[in-house]
């Protein structure tokens, strides 16, 4: 296997004398050539026009088998019959730089776009890729079981399989636009990019040039439901559910939350809406702990439990910003970009309480029929004072929230 090249490193750090680049990019250009490939491969080093690396968090276990001499550095993928299992887009908004701004609109089609390139030995790599899955969830049995739901051979297949179209999606930013999302300059954003990641990206502060970053974080799942081209077709409904991940209750069922219920219920509701003939849609972000983390979420649960009084709804966001410093570092203004994407306009059904991906959906210009609370009966016990701290809080709710949080509290300690 070959090994790491010896003699000196070679840093990224600074651009090439003023020359230009050979893959500009032209962010919001009309075609994916016109905004040239996106290249942030370490085969060669020259090609390069972003930051950071592909795959993001999981550049660093790519290294770990380059290091350890299980994986070529030079090794390049083969993407023969890698490309997508049905066609989305080019829609308007691709070519608009501010309507999306952290993933590359472009990113499923890189082996059509530039096959010259990559024919000619250009390392050029998907961000995006869509293939097919059946699903197998208890909470969908139960619902064919009980006459919520069918079996009609085709969405809800024999024993509650469903049928999807999924997309993974890694972030790609547009530095430009991020900044301007929130209401910062570029040259701000990427210093405290800079700084906060312990300066592991240099070219943040170094090459001006570059305006596009892979950042290290996780990327987002999409699993529509019926065919896909309803989701932006305005004659047939759309259902969905922009959900943030949540592993403990999401795949190990902890029931201090209510997400796993709500997940899964918007599943429901979205195969309900494809099997009336429009589209359901399933947004997966990965955003662990609102986006602070499982130890920092685990570390809040310990301090909600011990604090004096318990686990009180009164105390629910202020037991979070004692801990990380902040309520909640999801900031849903990216989160739309997603949706733009897809095409979508307008969502009939929005299976979400959140204020927060309400307004950014609005802001976004993409039109919200109905918004969709979780069902009472499906809130478990100890997830009571989540859900009343958030109703009081602005979470969207169709009855009045309790006229006082004083008293309503979880789970003691004693019990687990």
């Amino acid at each position: 296997m070959r090994q790491n090249p010896p003699g000196h490193i070679r840093l990224t750090s600074h651009s090439a004398g003023g020359k230009p680049h050979r893959f500009p990019i032209h962010w919001g250009a009309a075609t994916a050539r016109a905004r040239g490939p996106l290249i942030g491969s370490v085969t060669a080093r020259t090609h390069r026009n972003v930051i950071g690396a592909h795959g993001g968090a999981y550049s660093i276990y790519r290294a770990l088998a380059v290091s350890s001499g299980a994986l070529d550095p030079a090794a390049r993928a083969d993407l023969k019959d890698t490309g997508p299992l049905i066609e989305i887009g080019p829609y308007e908004s691709w070519t608009n730089a501010t309507r999306i701004v952290s993933l590359d609109p472009w990113g499923h089609r890189v082996t059509e776009d530039f096959k010259a390139e990559i024919d000619d030995g250009i390392d050029i790599r998907p961000t995006i890729a869509i293939t097919k899955a059946h699903l197998t969830l208890p909470e969908v049995r139960e619902a064919v079981e009980v006459g919520r739901l069918v079996e009609d051979g085709h969405i809800v297949r024999a024993g509650g399989e469903v049928g999807v179209t999924k997309a993974a999606i890694d972030p790609v930013w547009y530095l430009p636009g991020v900044a301007a999302r929130f209401g910062v300059t570029e040259g701000v954003l990427r210093r405290t990019l800079f700084e906060q990641t312990g300066g592991m990206y240099p070219e943040l502060v170094t090459r001006r040039d570059l305006h596009v970053f892979l950042p290290p974080i996780g990327g987002t799942t999409l699993y529509i439901f019926g065919d896909p081209t309803a989701i932006r077709d305005p004659a047939r409904r759309l259902t969905c559910r922009v959900h943030d991940e949540c592993n403990g209750s999401d795949v190990f069922g902890s029931d201090i939350c209510t997400c796993r219920p709500y997940l899964t219920h918007g599943v429901e509701e979205c195969i309900r809406e494809a099997q009336t003939g429009g589209a359901g849609l399933i947004v997966y972000n990965r955003k662990e702990g609102r986006a602070l983390g499982e130890v920092t979420k685990f570390l809040v649960y310990n301090a909600r439990k011990r604090q004096p009084g318990g686990d009180q709804a009164s105390t629910y966001f202020a037991r979070t910003e004692c801990v990380a410093g902040v309520q909640d570092a999801r900031f849903q203004q990216l989160m739309p970009d997603t949706l733009q994407w897809l095409g979508v306009t307008r969502i009939d059904r929005l299976v979400s309480m959140s204020n927060l991906k309400y307004d950014a959906l609005i802001g976004a210009g993409i039109e919200i029929g109905e918004r969709v609370p979780i069902p009472p009966e499906l809130v478990p016990q100890d997830a009571q004072v989540e859900i009343e701290a958030k109703k009081a809080a602005g979470y969207f709710t169709p009855e009045p929230p309790a006229e006082t949080l004083e008293g309503l509290v979880g789970r003691d300690l004693k019990d687990y």
